[in-house]
């Protein structure tokens, strides 16, 4: 029994007081997934190598540093 056979056979267990959650779950797992851009793919390789910038500092004292530039 593959993985499919294996949820919907569930399913049938599940009742149907539980099922808005089941539905929401699945609704989730249904969207695509998106591929990051090449600018993010970039920006992760730069972190993995230790490169990139540190901000010591709050998130506001951050939304106005990126605002300033």
């Amino acid at each position: 029994m593959n993985n499919k056979e294996l949820a919907i056979k569930l399913l049938d267990r599940i009742p149907e007081s539980k099922m808005y959650y089941i539905i929401n779950i699945l609704e989730e797992a249904a969207i695509p997934e998106e591929e990051p851009n090449a600018e993010t793919i970039e920006a992760f390789q730069e972190l993995e190598n230790e490169g990139g910038n540190v901000f010591d500092g709050s998130a506001h004292d951050f939304l106005q540093m990126m605002l300033e530039d």
